[in-house]
């Protein structure tokens, strides 16, 4: 193992899963348990769990599960050795030397320093004469010098090969630029600059790591797109990060301004708003709300007054109501964006229209209105309609009382009549709900498939297994008994004999079990689902007959299926075998 048992162990117990979680979910005891809502998917009903006793957490909505370690990967999307170093850092735990075959961990790394590296070349170029076309119009957008570095803005020069030839003279492998997108393969073979001829935004962690960029064409370039991005690559997914929140992070606890475009966040940095962030395009994201949530109270949603910016403010407003974020609208009068309306009024009206944006009830009941003659009885009733389904979505009963009010004060409607109609909106809801929800908590034994194909036609030897296993994962004392029984040969499925030939290493070294000695092993599903095994088969009153029962399944499967086992089998034969025991069951 390159990482040690000692440092493994010492990093978790600095790292309480417990502590770790909640500053990303807010969960409540359940017994000896913590409950919470899963902040890898959106849903209203409690269904991720964390067991402190065994340092681990299991969602039975989405199947995501692991240990502080696997956590932290999905929650920061990071790779093994990243998420390794960033509770290190926590921890404040000096990060041992992981070898240089480290492979993931040592690319990433690579990629930052090649995106570093391209941050300054940018920079330089936008400074010089190369650039001179990229300065005149960052200037002609009012922008001064002062937050042009800041940002680190940059131009690409128009060049084919510019970058790629002063990175390599950097020392830079061509693979490594390549994994940052910032070249192509063309047909020829060979490779060219991704972005050319561009004013450059470079894209920033809360880390402070250079993970991305974004490239706008200058004016008049007709035959090109206004922007392109780096693509999804190890080290960047455009869903999970926020442009500017590394900056809008230490003076956004109160408040934090959601704009459309990067060059609105700088502008509004300059005016002095420096709790602006943009979305990286208009597409708002579960994970980007999440992401905000550890940050602010509050967000203020001022995307752009367009057709495509009301959708947008749609979208955003209703990930943000999911995931519990209070939201307001901030419409701007007369202008298209931020930008524009403060050079044609000022920052202290933009303060103003700020202090006074709608909340999300506001707005969606002025939305309400899109489209109706309010003069006429038809449209005031349709509008009441549409009403009682805005206050059906809301869980604050005062709330819904002092709307409901409003409205039947301003349209002579009763009272009462709203509220039953909000009533009855809510119950089907409700109902609707349930029955989705209850389609997503899926039984543990039918979870998996995509881990464990093999499970579908071998449902019997797969439960038999994952018993056999979270037995031996909680009471690692039974080893012994187990190993003069079964070895892995006698699994039937492949992926529960990679989990038992995982828990022989450990054992046979005289470790316990514990996930982050096999972290590394299994992709993150992978290891959401040895989590799923470990919390569900383990309550047992008489071990040793539970032991005996699961061994003599697996022995008879394997049986079964044929002494041949899968891994000696070609494709088609093991397709055969399979399509055999399909037939078997459906003619019994």
């Amino acid at each position: 193992m390159k990482l040690s048992y000692d440092f493994l162990l010492d990093l978790k117990y600095k790292n309480d899963i417990e502590s770790v979680i909640s500053s990303y979910v807010s969960l409540k005891r359940r017994g000896s348990t913590f409950v919470g809502l899963c902040p890898f998917h959106n849903e209203k009903t409690p269904s991720f769990t964390v067991y402190p006793e065994s340092g681990s957490y299991y969602c039975f909505g989405c199947g995501a599960g692991g240990d502080v370690i696997s956590f932290i990967r999905q929650a920061e999307n990071l790779d093994y050795i990243d998420a390794v170093r960033h509770l290190a850092n926590r921890a404040g735990i000096e990060m041992p030397e992981y070898g240089q075959d480290s492979g993931p961990g040592d690319r990433n790394t690579e990629i930052f320093a090649v995106n570093r590296e391209t941050a300054r070349f940018f920079h330089e170029c936008l400074l010089s004469e190369q650039g001179r076309q990229g300065l005149q119009y960052l200037r002609g957008r009012g922008l001064n010098d002062k937050f042009i570095r800041r940002f680190g803005m940059g131009f690409a020069p128009d060049s084919w090969d510019q970058l790629l030839d002063y990175l390599k003279g950097k020392g830079f492998d061509e693979k490594i630029i390549r994994d940052a997108d910032l070249v192509r393969l063309g047909r020829n073979g060979r490779c060219f600059d991704r972005f050319r001829k561009r004013v450059m935004f470079p894209i920033i962690d809360i880390r402070g790591n250079v993970i991305a960029f974004s490239g706008r064409a200058l004016p008049g370039e007709e035959n090109t797109a206004k922007y392109i991005n780096t693509a999804d690559t190890p080290v960047y997914k455009k869903s999970h990060n926020i442009y500017g929140l590394n900056f809008a992070k230490s003076s956004c606890s109160e408040r934090i301004i959601l704009v459309e475009g990067n060059l609105d966040v700088i502008a509004l940095h300059q005016a002095g708003f420096s709790n602006t962030v943009a979305a990286l395009g208009t597409s708002f994201t579960q994970e980007q709300a999440r992401l905000l949530s550890r940050y602010t109270k509050e967000v203020v949603i001022t995307l752009d007054s367009d057709a495509a910016g009301e959708k947008a403010t749609d979208r955003a407003l209703s990930i943000l109501t999911d995931m519990g974020v209070r939201s307001r609208i901030l419409r701007l009068p007369d202008c298209k964006d931020p930008d524009e309306f403060i050079k044609k009024h000022s920052a202290a009206k933009f303060q103003a229209l700020l202090d006074g944006a709608v909340n999300d009830i506001e707005y969606r009941l002025s939305a309400a209105k899109d489209g109706l003659d309010l003069e006429t009885d038809d449209g005031r009733l349709e509008y009441i309609k549409n009403c009682t389904k805005v206050l059906a979505g809301i869980q604050d009963d005062i709330a819904i009382d002092l709307y409901a009010g409003r409205l039947s004060s301003e349209y002579s409607v009763s009272k009462e009549a709203i509220l039953l109609s909000v009533k009855d909106e809510k119950a089907t809801r409700r109902k609707n709900r349930n029955k989705r929800e209850l389609r997503e908590i899926v039984s543990p034994t039918a979870k998996g498939d995509d881990v464990n194909p093999q499970k579908r036609v071998l449902l019997r030897a797969t439960k038999a297994e994952e018993t056999l296993l979270s037995v031996l994962m909680t009471h690692p004392d039974f080893y012994e008994f187990v190993s003069q029984r079964i070895t892995p040969e006698d699994f039937v499925t492949e992926f529960s004999r990679r989990v038992y030939e995982q828990l022989q290493d450990m054992f046979d070294a005289g470790l316990s079990f514990d996930l982050s000695l096999i972290n590394e092993k299994f992709t993150p599903k992978e290891t959401g689902y040895i989590s799923m095994i470990l919390v569900s088969y383990a309550a047992c009153e008489n071990i040793e007959t539970v032991l005996l029962d699961s061994i003599k399944v697996i022995l008879e499967e394997k049986e079964r299926i044929g002494q041949k086992s899968s891994e000696d089998m070609s494709d088609d034969e093991w397709l055969s075998k399979m399509k055999q025991l399909v037939d078997k069951k459906k003619s019994n």
